[in-house]
């Protein structure tokens, strides 16, 4: 007999999610799966011109709906990076690593064509509920 996975969401209120029908995060399980998350603020791009700073952002944005869901920033296993520049993979990287080098994720990063002219950088990230508990 098939055991029933509870099944919950949260949202950060930008426009995209309603218009685009998706979550912020969603949690099966003990996994939380996050979004692809930009830098916007309740006031818009949040950092213009400043990857480090767009960074630092979503990393927040990312750690508020993963402590929504029940986790935290330690459980995270997997990060995708999307760069608009290339040459911005260093403060981007410099970044991730004063939050995960600690816990050091499986991680990817990729320049790619991002939605929006300002955005320059763009995270997903994977959970697993007390995966990092040991660290």
């Amino acid at each position: 007999m098939r055991s029933k996975l509870e099944r919950s969401s949260v949202g950060s209120g930008t426009t995209w999610e309603e218009l685009g029908g998706y979550a912020r995060a969603v949690r099966v399980g003990d996994r939380i799966l996050v979004s692809g998350t930009t830098a916007t603020g309740p006031e818009g791009v949040v950092g213009v011109g400043d990857p480090a700073a767009q960074t630092r952002f979503i990393l927040d944005k990312i750690e508020t709906a993963i402590r929504q869901l029940g986790g935290a920033m330690h459980d995270v296993v997997r990060t995708r990076i999307y760069l608009r520049h290339v040459a911005d993979w260093e403060p981007v990287a410099l970044v991730h690593g004063e939050r995960f080098g600690a816990v050091h994720p499986a991680n990817t990063m990729v320049q790619a064509q991002l939605i929006g002219d300002e955005y320059l950088v763009e995270i997903e990230a994977e959970a697993v509920i007390g995966s990092g508990d040991a660290l």
